[in-house]
């Protein structure tokens, strides 16, 4: 692995999404030189995979773009995508932190690359696109996606067949088949952990196929079906490309469960069923959509109105837990549930496509690399929640977005503010203490 410098910093970011975007800019606002490190090729997070937001249906990319082409030419800002910590510890200075980072192999010379996708669009070899789902396919070599930051291509070792053809038609010469993942260390004084969560595998849910049911999908799926950039341009069955004329969802799919390790509630699964529901509605206007629901947690504001507003267009809410989910005939996807009204009892039916609402957990581990503890649901853990929800139990270290617990993009970012107005103040603080060591 090449060794690369070292680099100061007064803020270090870890995760560039809609948290670490938002913190990020906050203190580089305020003349802190700020690195945020990215694991992904692309800064964005979830937030920019995202058709659009509740309870306003504004489009998701509108928000988040802005911010990241703000972030990735504020002066004060450092961006290091397809980057992992390798290490975050106490550095020599009593108050600053050292991290070790690893820059993954891109193949592909950053310095020369110059976005054009000529790469791309020669590549003969297709493999399935994941930032669409699954539904479509990219190439070996390509840029996320298209508003993707920075733009600059990535070369999938485990799927190129080493034909030439990207080396051959790229105008800079920035395809580097020999390139090796480079060291880099950054020292900062303050640190602030944006990682974000993940869904629950759909692999794990044997009571839900396993994943091997055709027209069993994620919501982050529906995500891609419904944005105006998506797979399909329009929403289609996976399976067999039909237009499904009966929808249904599955809420609380892995989340307060006790049976799988997770008996917390990840609080935006109602909010984002139903803003995806409503979308259907406009989208296939004879479709039958359902949503299968044990409560509705309504609790942000307007979001009880955008509730009520999702059942006054048509949409069915039943109250009941399903308990399997089966192939039917041509297509369809049997669901058996427990009904928890009126004569209640176990009921059948049948729906031509079927969108799981799964769980959220962590979206890393920080207790290997920074120290920083996590709470029993396995969310990093906070000293004061109620006072103070972004101090970790390491000082200089804190804490904004989903990376401390499930939360909508509105609490995400007025956290994201409120832990680099923290961060702001512990280094006003420590600040003298340097000068007069210097």
């Amino acid at each position: 692995m090449a060794t690369n410098q070292t680099l100061d910093y007064d803020a270090l970011v870890v995760g560039g999404g809609i948290a670490g975007l938002q913190a990020a800019l906050d203190l580089a606002d305020q003349d802190y030189r700020v690195a945020i490190v990215e694991r992904d090729a692309s800064i964005g997070g979830k937030m920019i995979r995202l058709s659009k937001v509740f309870p306003t249906l504004d489009c998701a990319s509108c928000i988040t773009t802005p911010k990241m082409a703000a972030a990735a030419h504020h002066p004060n800002i450092t961006l290091y995508t397809y980057a992992e910590g390798r290490a975050i510890g106490a550095a020599a200075e009593a108050d600053g932190f050292r991290a070790d980072l690893t820059l993954k192999a891109r193949f592909v010379d950053q310095n020369r690359c110059i976005g054009c996708r000529q790469c791309e669009y020669h590549c003969p070899v297709l493999v399935p696109d994941m930032e669409q789902g699954g539904f479509s396919a990219r190439k070996a070599i390509y840029i996320p996606f298209s508003n993707a930051i920075p733009q600059i291509a990535l070369l999938d070792s485990e799927h190129c067949m080493l034909c030439g053809q990207c080396e051959k038609v790229c105008p800079t010469g920035a395809i580097a088949y020999q390139q090796q993942p480079q060291a880099l260390v950054l020292n900062a004084r303050a640190v602030i952990l944006t990682t974000g969560f993940e869904v629950m595998p759909l692999a794990d849910k044997q009571q839900y196929g396993n994943g091997r049911i055709p027209n069993v999908i994620t919501a982050l799926q529906m995500e891609r079906l419904l944005a105006p950039h998506g797979p399909y341009n329009r929403v289609l069955r996976p399976s067999d490309g039909m237009e499904p004329g009966s929808i249904a969802y599955i809420q609380c799919a892995g989340s307060r469960d006790q049976s799988m390790g997770q008996a917390y509630c990840s609080r935006v699964c109602c909010m984002y069923a139903i803003k995806q529901a409503m979308l259907l509605s406009g989208a296939l206007p004879l479709a039958d959509i359902t949503v299968y629901y044990m409560d509705i947690r309504a609790f942000g504001k307007g979001y009880e109105q955008f509730y009520q507003n999702s059942r006054a267009m048509g949409i069915q809410f039943i109250k009941g837990k399903v308990a399997t989910l089966g192939a039917g005939p041509d297509g369809a996807v049997a669901v058996r549930y427990e009904a928890q009204e009126a004569e209640g009892g176990s009921v059948s039916a049948s729906h031509d496509l079927v969108v799981l609402s799964l769980g959220l957990t962590p979206g890393w581990n920080p207790e290997p690399v920074c120290g920083v503890s996590r709470a029993s649901d396995g969310f990093i853990k906070t000293v004061r929640p109620k006072t103070a929800a972004t101090l970790t139990d390491h000082e200089g270290v804190f804490v904004a977005g989903a990376a401390a617990g499930p939360k909508d993009i509105v609490d995400t970012i007025a956290e994201a503010g409120a832990a680099a107005m923290e961060a702001a103040v512990y280094l006003a603080r420590k600040q003298p203490r340097r000068q007069a060591a210097a």
